[in-house]
């Protein structure tokens, strides 16, 4: 769960340009978008979630032994 601190920081500066430099271009950029023009609190809450959450998409698996 570890980011770069470049797109933590832009996403509580300026939540879209921190979803950008994480995700690229996609879905979590648009909705970041339109959650920053409804407010900024939920767009920069919506910015960290995307940025820090896990990429693969898929929940944590038990390491094998």
């Amino acid at each position: 769960m570890a980011a770069p601190p470049g797109p933590v920081i832009a996403a509580v500066l300026l939540p879209p340009l921190g979803v950008y430099l994480a995700r690229g271009p996609g879905r979590d950029f648009w909705i970041a978008c339109g959650l920053t023009v409804l407010g900024f609190l939920p767009g920069a809450a919506f910015a960290l979630w995307s940025v820090l959450r896990d990429s693969r998409g898929t929940p944590h698996e038990p390491a094998a032994a």
